[in-house]
């Protein structure tokens, strides 16, 4: 048996949960939500990253979609609802393959049927639009965790790449993580300041996690985690989930990539376009220019260097499929993540070290904010402070 064939073995036990993938973004940019163009019961290669064979194939039993909107919209928590909007259409679309999750039990459940549990994550707190209530709104609409940032601060939370401007998290922050704990949230730190990462951890009494990001002392990048804060997920229970965007991973890959953006934005296009003409620009720029490769061993060492630092009871996967224009040779699409496993099964990974990997940190930390979640509403009920109120 070879041990790609031992990866498969695996994943068919204890498959992936996957931390983030930018699938509803791409069908609103590409086709504005018209599912019989971008069909996902058939392959997609070329348009997208993702669709259903694919992830059978990457051995994906369960996936957070990404619910994003750009933090530029005026309209972001109507954009917000439309990508929820669009998980569940795709859910109702594909009902022998997808199940909605809001649970850990409810992931444990898709397993046992074989069907992908579809949970959803809100990238960004301009997402709440300043409003805890409406916070509780995309909970009950079945958002299970919310990015506090995305690429640019938010007035109560530094992002990591934007000019600081709280210092972290300002009175209000803390309140929204308060009530991320008390309604059973999860609280994602991708995309945050350092400063940020650190005042969330002092703040939240569950475990955080990071939806996709790596290790800044394999690759210098603001968007990953420096290992001061991987040293704090034991005591916090939370977990990290690598990911593979090349930028992240490889500096020279983020040296490119910062040309390749203003290349498209000399063409007036943004730079997380990944649409039609936008990867054509891209295809052409590389052409000119040739795209320093990430591989699946860059990933690895990553992988590595956050068991070392944080444990391997605090790791977890977030590809960030369908949010990015490249992808590391060997995991193209959301077929590849049996490659991974085999690279870190060549390097002494346990199956045991793999199953807690894919599978079993992501479902226990979901299942302790629920746990903490029941314990808090006990003692408080929700906060109706506001930002003005807290922050002056």
């Amino acid at each position: 048996m070879t041990r790609l064939d031992e990866a498969r073995e695996l994943l068919r036990e204890f498959p992936v949960v996957d931390g983030h993938n930018d699938l509803p973004w791409a069908l609103r940019s590409q086709v504005r939500y018209d599912h019989d163009a971008r069909d996902i019961s058939r392959d997609q290669s070329g348009r997208l990253h993702t669709d259903l064979p694919r992830l059978d194939a990457g051995g994906v039993g369960a996936q957070y979609w990404s619910v994003y909107v750009r933090s530029d919209l005026p309209d972001a928590v109507p954009a917000t609802l439309e990508q929820i909007d669009c998980v569940r259409q795709l859910i109702e679309r594909h009902p022998t393959r997808l199940r909605a999750a809001f649970t850990a039990a409810d992931m444990e459940a898709a397993r046992a049927e074989g069907r992908i549990a579809s949970l959803m994550g809100a990238e960004g707190g301009h997402s709440i639009a300043d409003s805890l209530a409406t916070l509780r709104g995309l909970y009950l609409l079945g958002v299970r965790y919310l990015t506090l940032t995305h690429n640019d601060n938010v007035g109560w939370a530094d992002s990591a790449t934007d000019e600081p401007r709280a210092g972290g998290l300002t009175a209000f922050g803390r309140e929204v993580v308060r009530e991320m704990n008390r309604i059973g949230m999860l609280v994602d730190l991708s995309h945050v300041a350092a400063t940020t990462m650190r005042d969330a951890l002092d703040t939240s009494t569950a475990p955080v996690i990071f939806s996709h990001s790596s290790a800044r002392a394999v690759c210098d990048h603001p968007r990953n985690i420096p290992d001061d804060v991987l040293e704090r997920l034991p005591a916090n229970g939370g977990v990290a989930m690598v990911t593979f965007v090349p930028k992240f991973v490889l500096r020279a890959a983020a040296d490119w990539t910062a040309a390749a953006d203003e290349n498209m934005r000399a063409h007036g296009l943004h730079p997380l376009d990944t649409g039609a003409e936008a990867m054509r620009i891209h295809r052409d720029f590389e052409e000119r220019r040739p795209r320093p490769l990430a591989t699946v061993a860059t990933v690895a060492d990553h992988l590595d260097h956050m068991r070392e630092v944080a444990g391997v009871d605090h790791l977890g996967i977030g590809g960030d499929y369908d949010g990015t224009a490249f992808t590391p040779e060997g995991l193209d699409d959301v077929s590849g993540y049996p490659r991974l496993l085999a690279e870190l099964l060549d390097r002494g990974w346990s199956k045991a070290d793999l199953a807690k990997l894919t599978w079993r940190n992501a479902v226990r930390v979901l299942g302790a904010a629920e746990d903490v979640a029941r314990r808090t509403q006990a003692l408080r009920g929700p906060s109706n402070a506001t930002r003005e109120a807290l922050d002056g």
